[in-house]
């Protein structure tokens, strides 16, 4: 797999890099899509550059990036429906920032995103994702923790160790018997409690929990990402896809990025048990088979598969205790990305799902185009995987 996970790293950064725009001493990255720049994207971008051995686009990036910082410490989530300040963010940016802090240092960036996330939470390691979306969501918590740690471990900071073992204990603590870590845990702002798996964020949450236990090196919490990765493994199959019906969240469904975070999460759990190292080859040769270049923002599927697709997405609209108009939605949500994952196009048209968002009457976050698109977002998530699971296991 060297050869291979060489040659995606290769390709991917490279479109990446094609997108930059350079202006004087700062640079920044544009969505080939739509019309914004995620403070994301350049975390996660640089942080690949960097393990990649380095890129002069860096420092010009993360000068952007710091300039974005607002007064309170925090870094905005910027999305197509929305633009507000994140803890979530804030610990993506504020991890980059370590990545990079020796050969570029922004220590007082650093500091105030670390005050920023210490003050998200709310009650022992349930961090706040931001005012709009105010459930207890694991993955946050995780991803928040990792910073903490990370952050604790450079400046010998036992506040933000402790706060960071606080938020990995309560994402172990809300662990199904199955292995499953639920999205989200309590209702928050959303109209129902999203207690359901999901194959994206379940790679996610392992990804940053094993990011936090790299540090705290807590064998409970290695022995829930164990369970987690085990529940992971089962929902793949033989070739290397996953089996989505397993999978209840509709925003989440079929994303691209979940084969990048699960590869990376096989990897740090083949640490503990070798048996995952062929699920990680097996996530990673599905990337090197889909991605060139920029990634799809969704798995591709052919028509012939169609109507197997639909059963499944009847399974996954069925998970979950719900009311019946949500669960058609979760059906219409899923039959709608099913048909766009087989459609693709270079820009981005969303009237039909407004008009199936209107007719059920649903509010969504999240905008969703009728075709399968380069995504931008997806694509810095799989460099970031990719580069973190090098260090965690080598080219397996």
């Amino acid at each position: 797999m060297d050869g291979a996970i060489k040659s995606l790293l290769s390709r991917t950064l490279r479109a990446v890099r094609d997108l930059a725009v350079v202006d004087g001493g700062i640079a920044y990255i544009r969505d080939p899509v739509f019309p914004i720049v995620r403070n994301r994207v350049h975390a996660e971008v640089t942080k690949a550059m960097l393990r990649s051995g380095g890129d002069p686009l860096v420092g010009p990036i993360l000068e952007y990036v710091t300039a974005c910082q607002n007064p309170d410490g925090s870094y905005n989530e910027i999305h197509v429906n929305y633009n507000q300040p994140s803890a979530l963010i804030t610990a993506f940016v504020g991890d980059a920032l370590l990545e990079a802090a020796d050969r570029y240092p922004h220590e007082e960036n650093l500091q105030w995103a670390r005050d920023y996330v210490i003050e998200a939470e709310k009650r022992p390691g349930y961090f706040l994702k931001s005012s709009g979306y105010t459930a207890d969501h694991l993955n946050v918590d995780a991803s928040c923790g990792a910073f903490l740690a990370r952050y604790a471990e450079r400046y010998d900071d036992p506040v933000a160790r402790a706060a960071a073992l606080r938020a990995a204990e309560n994402v172990v603590r809300h662990q199904r018997p199955d292995g499953v870590y639920p999205y989200a845990v309590d209702k928050g702002t959303y109209p129902f409690v999203f207690d359901i798996p999901c194959v994206h964020y379940q790679g996610v949450t392992i990804y940053y929990l094993a990011k936090a236990n790299e540090v705290l090196c807590d064998e409970r919490i290695d022995e829930s990402i164990d369970r987690g990765a085990r529940w992971l493994a089962a929902a793949q199959y033989p070739d290397g896809r996953f089996d989505w019906s397993r999978s209840g969240l509709p925003f989440a469904y079929c994303l691209s990025g979940a084969y990048a975070f699960a590869h990376a999460s096989f990897a740090y759990a083949a640490r503990m048990d070798d048996r995952y190292r062929e699920n990680a080859d097996l996530a990673l040769a599905w990337l090197a088979e889909n991605v060139v270049g920029i990634a799809p923002r969704w798995e591709p599927g052919r028509w012939a598969d169609l109507v197997p697709s639909v059963r499944a997405a009847a399974k996954t609209a069925a998970l979950g205790d719900y009311p019946l108009r949500h669960r058609t939605f979760r059906f219409g949500y899923a039959v709608y990305r099913e048909l766009a994952r087989r459609r693709y196009a270079k820009t981005a048209e969303t009237r039909s799902f407004e008009v199936l968002r209107r007719l059920l009457g649903i509010r969504s976050s999240t905008v969703e185009p009728s075709k399968n698109f380069p995504d931008l977002f997806m694509t810095s998530e799989i460099l970031d995987c990719l580069t973190q699971a090098q260090i965690w296991g080598g080219d397996l």
